[in-house]
């Protein structure tokens, strides 16, 4: 999945087999430490491991502070609606079991398709919070908008 240039596009170069396996080890890592992390996505039929969604903390370089939620899927599970029905599971259990007042969605300014799913689980986009990602050069992946949900707002 990391190794696709397609779902590679919005989040910069591609990663070895090792590099991949080395994310997963800092992410298990991670979720052991904060008790929030990123989870496996399966398709509940058959096992088949089609990517993942959860919550992380939002990067140290950011002009911004709090959790943030997100979702990988391999292209094979594009538009099935894994990615919505991953990210309500991820908002219910922010709100519900970890009590957070709000919570975050990043994308760059033309990932059109993570986009359409922060307004689908009912996110919401002030040009204004929009920002230029501080670690990426000039070019394609430095544009990018802030998607917000309250729990008070959570439908």
């Amino acid at each position: 999945m990391n190794a696709d240039p397609e779902v590679r596009e919005h989040l910069g170069d591609l990663l070895t087999r090792e590099q991949s396996d080395a994310s997963v080890s800092r992410f298990q890592a991670d979720f052991d430490k904060r008790g929030y992390g990123w989870w496996a996505v399966e398709v509940q039929v058959t096992g088949e491991f089609i990517g993942f969604a959860g919550l992380d903390d939002v990067d140290e370089d950011m002009p911004f502070t709090g959790v943030e939620i997100g979702w990988r899927l391999a292209r094979s599970a594009w538009g099935q609606g894994y990615a919505t029905e991953g990210a309500l599971r991820v908002l219910a259990h922010g709100f519900d079991a970890l009590a957070l007042p709000e919570i975050l969605a990043v994308t760059t300014a033309t990932n059109l398709r993570s986009q359409a799913v922060m307004r689908r689980i009912g996110m919401t986009r002030n040009p204004a919070d929009d920002f230029d990602d501080p670690t990426e050069p000039e070019g394609a992946l430095r544009s990018n908008v802030l998607y917000r949900i309250s729990r008070s707002a959570r439908t």
